[in-house]
């Protein structure tokens, strides 16, 4: 899968997702864009799935226009030791993750 990690990840937490392309925001180049903005671009590179800490974005967008996935991870913050016990759900979830679909990864 072709992923992306939001801005609002800790962009050392790529290296723990394996077996996928996972690229973030920094590195395409995309920091400031708004949500919309963000989940189009993703969807016209042909991203599969973009990652957030983000709670508020799946009220706020329409993921289901834009053919790729939503992942919300519910952690206590964005750092990376946070966000590690999420890690085997997360890898779960993409077996079985839907295009236009919201997917909320809880520890």
């Amino acid at each position: 899968m072709k992923l992306l990690l939001d801005e609002s990840i800790d962009v050392r937490f790529r290296t723990r997702i394996i077996g996928h392309d996972v690229f973030t925001v920094a590195f395409m180049r995309w920091k400031g864009l708004s949500n919309g903005a963000l989940l189009a671009r993703a969807a016209n590179e042909g991203f599969d799935a973009v990652i957030t800490t983000d709670l508020a974005v799946a009220d706020q967008q329409n993921a289901g226009a834009l053919p790729l996935s939503l992942v919300i991870l519910h952690a206590r913050s964005n750092n990376v030791a946070d966000l590690e016990p999420l890690v085997p759900a997360l890898l779960r979830e993409f077996n079985h993750l839907a295009p236009r679909s919201v997917v909320h990864v809880y520890p």
